[in-house]
């Protein structure tokens, strides 16, 4: 894939580059070669998490499916996969076909397919890519009379492998009762064309990092996965070689870990969902993992990796300064970004930021850097300046770029990857 002037962040009086030879260009952030706002990637601590949550799933005899809608990046699931992920998680079949045409084998479609235009896509996508095995979620009667409906239209012989979807009241999709997702596990195994292979569900609605209430409502939560399990395997309504039991969030995912291998006779798989370990973030996932932290008595857990770096426009007033980066460039649907470095163009580093500095508005495309207008000239923003940014979830940051370079330490740009929204 080519990047160009048309790419947010490509320096654009340069000629098109393939996105595997960015880091031939030599290009260095902190020397302008690039234009500014850029959204990077430090390679040290994508590796770092990478490793981190391999060794988390093997230590736990756990396989992870990580959520690809993160990032929406091929060369992050070529990684992931590299490292030793079971497959990826996409939320619908326009992502899931992403993850397909760049070589990814299993794939856990994370939500309900009904539609006939979804249906007739993931139909043609199986014929022409064989190998490949797409899971998706089922939790009603209705949504399995619509897949009749499209297979009686079309005349497919296709047979779908689902998941039973588990859900909490209040919360997002997923069957209620017990009793509900049992019936419709019976109408799943007498339905031609749908094969039932496991359960799913998603606890990242219930996370709080009061420890005693996340175990709690985790534990009952995955309570209801085991029964269920064990009903279906006394009827005989799994169709699989394997029972495929999933969950688990950016958030509390340790808690879900403890009751992913139910007691069963078939074999099963028990499938880490996770999306946001990747690049983790400085604020919302950074007070999670803490918890995380807390609960397995660990010193170190994931490390943030995504940063916005933008420039210092203007000092208009005392005590505040507009950085050239805005909504259009940075995630804030659950925090601002944050301020963690400052560095002069041209300097072989970067250094920290007064505690007295914080990002409290932004615009499209301006941030609102306020400062104590008392504080030394030293430790005020100027113009020209730049200035690094934390973020708080990934997801809304790679949303708005359509690539970013990874960089070292030292702001070298090393590669590059893309990104498909």
């Amino acid at each position: 894939m080519q990047i160009n002037h048309s790419f947010k962040g490509f320096p654009g009086h340069h000629t098109p580059v393939d996105i595997s030879e960015v880091g031939l260009q030599k290009w260095h952030v902190l020397k302008g070669d690039l234009p500014f706002p850029l959204a990077v990637i430090k390679e040290k601590a994508l590796q770092h998490n990478l490793h981190w949550m391999k060794d988390f799933c093997e230590k736990r005899q756990l396989d992870i499916a990580p959520h690809g809608k993160t990032t929406m990046s091929p060369e992050l699931y070529a990684r992931q996969v590299e490292a030793g992920a079971w497959g990826i998680s996409f939320a619908n079949v326009f992502q899931a076909s992403l993850g397909i045409r760049h070589g990814i084998q299993r794939i856990i479609i994370a939500n309900q397919v009904y539609q006939h235009a979804d249906l007739e896509a993931l139909s043609v996508l199986l014929a022409t890519y064989p190998k490949v095995r797409v899971y998706f979620l089922v939790d009603s009667a209705e949504q399995i009379d619509a897949i009749q409906k499209w297979r009686s239209a079309s005349r497919s012989n296709i047979a779908f492998t689902v998941l039973i979807e588990l859900g909490i009241e209040g919360k997002r999709t997923g069957c209620r009762e017990h009793s509900q997702a049992l019936a419709l596990a019976r109408i799943i195994k007498a339905t031609s064309g749908l094969l039932l292979c496991g359960i799913e569900c998603y606890e990242g609605a219930l996370a709080t990092c009061n420890h005693e209430h996340d175990q709690a409502s985790v534990a009952a939560l995955m309570g209801r996965v085991q029964q269920l399990a064990v009903a279906c395997e006394k009827e005989n309504l799994f169709e699989n070689d394997e029972i495929l039991l999933t969950a688990g969030g950016s958030a509390i995912f340790d808690l879900v870990a403890q009751h992913l291998k139910p007691q069963l006779n078939l074999p099963t798989r028990g499938i880490l969902r996770s999306g946001c370990y990747l690049t983790h973030d400085h604020v919302q996932y950074r007070k999670m993992l803490k918890c995380v932290g807390e609960r397995l008595q660990l010193t170190e857990t994931l490390r943030p990796a995504l940063e916005v770096i933008s420039s210092v426009q203007s000092c208009p007033e005392p005590g505040l300064a507009l950085l050239t980066m805005g909504k259009r460039d940075v995630s804030y649907d659950m925090d601002l970004p944050v301020a963690i470095w400052r560095a002069n163009m041209g300097d072989q580093g970067v250094s920290g930021v007064p505690s007295h500095w914080e990002i409290t508005a932004l615009n499209d495309q301006h941030a609102y850097l306020h400062f104590n207008p008392a504080a030394s000239v030293s430790e005020q923003p100027h113009v020209g300046q730049l200035i690094g940014s934390g973020i708080s979830h990934p997801c809304t940051t790679f949303d708005k770029w359509r690539w970013m370079p990874i960089v070292d330490d030292h702001y070298a740009v090393m590669s590059a990857v893309s990104i498909r929204f």
